[in-house]
């Protein structure tokens, strides 16, 4: 039977390798033309690698989290017109989100002979680590809200429902002495007092899993940032009482067309109008050639949090769109985010970035720099503070900015004076339409 090769293609956009994130398929499943077959990690976007063939997947050539050069064969498959295996009945794994940890049926620890905790499903975002502890402290995850992103049950979510669950794996409130630990009689009830825990030897709580997919290349992207990138943050205080009035407007009108309206387009603008001012902050160095690169676009990258890990999808243009049109592109692209559907020319191309910190709280940060870019700029929660108006203390919300610089290019007075135009524009939206931007 003849067997044909399935090869990483070349995806463009200079990629030259990508990493083996996870196989879709199995051997000996039957598989059509232009299925996908593997999930592959190129710079920060996922994409999937389709067989060019139909056949039946005979060999794998690398392993999940192996780094390979395009056009390498990936795969071999026996040709179409062979009797295939029927493949087991299974479920394709979604791409939107990280595959669920296998989970086996544990029984609760310290509990009595057939209590056993249900497997976790496959709709529970977890990561191993805290479903490993959900098992090890007798706790069901399933029964578990999560109040990290997307729903996610986090570590504290596992120890804050330890102390319940312990009661329901040994049952309430005994009244009977057990094996398991001495009962003490408070009154009318009997409490029982469990064991001491057994002190485990280091490192039998660690677990270990690969840095690969997303993960490793925010790693990668940022240890060399900071490597060749000289960093300096400059902080500064906005009041923000007309900023805020203005979105509130938008908002309600944005409302009647669907579209959600928040701070960052606000913020976008009056970036795109000081990097006009200020044409050092919207540009790059080529280290090679020894040049700075003025960039005469605003193509406004902005940071967005994923089950995944940090993504920066880019508003491409965004001087030549209005408020509204941007926070629909905003909207449409933190969805792909989340979803990990963002295609690598959503996140190319950014000549500065935001990151909005804010949105989850903080008053202010460092951030770093999104190489080859030469600035970053933050923007942080509104907490309301009393200001003088010339007669009396009124309340008066404030928002906090930072400006990261790279020092090869930009001088701290050339920052300080940024953010002094930057800031003057954001307590003035109005001050945006004389932008003519």
């Amino acid at each position: 039977m003849a067997t044909q090769n399935v090869k990483l293609p070349d995806i463009g956009e200079g990629v030259t390798e990508g990493e083996l994130i996870k196989w879709l398929v199995k051997i000996g499943d039957k598989v059509s033309a232009d299925q996908p077959v593997a999930e592959v990690m190129t710079d920060k976007a996922s994409v999937e690698v389709p067989s060019p063939y139909p056949g039946v997947i005979k060999e794998f050539k690398f392993k999940e989290g192996d780094v390979i050069p395009i056009e390498t064969v990936i795969a071999v498959l026996d040709g179409a017109g062979g009797e295939a295996p029927a493949p087991e009945k299974k479920v394709a794994p979604e791409t939107s989100k990280p595959a669920p940890a296998t989970v086996q049926t544990q029984r609760a620890p310290d509990s009595e002979p057939g209590t056993f905790l249900p497997a976790a499903k496959s709709n529970v975002l977890a990561t191993p680590a805290t479903r490993r502890l959900a098992r090890e402290t007798g706790v069901d995850i399933n029964q578990l809200s999560g109040s990290g992103l997307a729903g996610r049950v986090t570590r504290e979510d596992v120890l804050s429902a330890q102390g319940g669950a312990g009661e329901k794996a040994q049952g309430s409130v005994q009244g009977t002495s057990s094996s398991k630990g001495s009962t003490t009689s408070t009154g009318m009830m009997t409490l029982q007092v469990p064991k001491p825990s057994v002190i485990s030897p280091p490192g039998a709580m660690d677990e270990r899993v690969p840095l690969r997919g997303i993960r490793k290349k925010i790693a990668e992207n940022m240890q060399m940032a900071k490597h060749i990138i000289p960093h300096f943050t400059i902080v500064e205080e906005a009041c923000v009482d007309q900023l805020v009035e203005t979105r509130g407007q938008a908002k309600v009108a944005a409302e009647k067309f669907g579209v959600k309206v928040t701070y960052l387009p606000y913020v976008m603008k009056a970036l795109i109008a000081t990097c006009r001012e200020f044409p050092s902050f919207n540009a790059s160095i080529d280290d090679q050639a020894a040049e700075i690169v003025y960039k005469k676009y605003f193509n406004i990258g902005f940071a967005a949090d994923t089950p995944n890990g940090l993504m920066v999808p880019v508003i491409k243009n965004a001087d030549f769109k209005t408020v509204l049109q941007i926070s629909q592109e905003i909207g449409g692209l933190a969805v792909k985010a989340r979803e990990g559907k963002l295609a690598l020319d959503d996140m190319k191309g950014a000549t500065i970035t935001v990151t909005n910190i804010g949105s989850v709280g903080g008053l202010y940060a460092t951030p770093i720099i999104n190489h080859p870019e030469v600035a970053i700029l933050g923007m942080y929660k509104i907490q309301d503070k009393p200001k003088w108006n010339g007669s009396e203390f009124v309340r008066a919300s404030y928002m906090n900015f930072s400006m990261t610089c790279d020092h090869r290019l930009i001088d701290g007075a050339v920052a300080a004076n940024f953010m002094k135009a930057f800031i003057s524009r954001i307590e003035n939206p109005s001050q945006l339409m004389l932008d003519m931007i």
